[in-house]
């Protein structure tokens, strides 16, 4: 399963930023998928996931400020980040695996396949 993250950058707090993981059609429709902050030497967070089927989960820490989406022309998965602010800083990683994300963000478990990632960098 090839992932590949784009769309990080740098921008002042209050701003926004588009996230876009690019992934082969079949992911889509078969796995769920999902994006994640990593800051620093902490563990990777789920910040939203969206099932085969479309449903989508938003974890509380950001909902009314992020968005999930699928592009189905593009074949991505895009991360709408908004009023973002310093604590957002760090990795963003998009990731998918074959079992049911309310299993996955409910037993907090590890997605089996990952992307490089997208530094995003949120300045006060």
């Amino acid at each position: 399963v090839l992932l590949e993250e784009s769309g990080g950058g740098s921008v002042n707090s209050g701003g926004s930023l588009r996230l876009s993981c690019a992934a082969e059609p079949y992911t889509h429709t078969r796995y769920c998928m999902g994006w994640f902050h990593k800051d620093s030497d902490k563990e990777p967070v789920w910040l939203a996931t969206m099932e085969n089927h479309g449903e989508v989960i938003i974890a509380d820490s950001v909902k009314g400020r992020f968005t999930i989406s699928r592009d189905k022309r593009k074949n991505t998965l895009d991360l709408q980040m908004n009023n973002l602010k310093p604590e957002d800083t760090g990795m963003y990683y998009c990731a998918a695996d074959e079992r049911a994300c309310t299993w996955l963000t409910s037993s907090n478990s590890r997605f089996r396949y990952w992307g490089q990632g997208t530094q995003v960098t949120v300045s006060s």
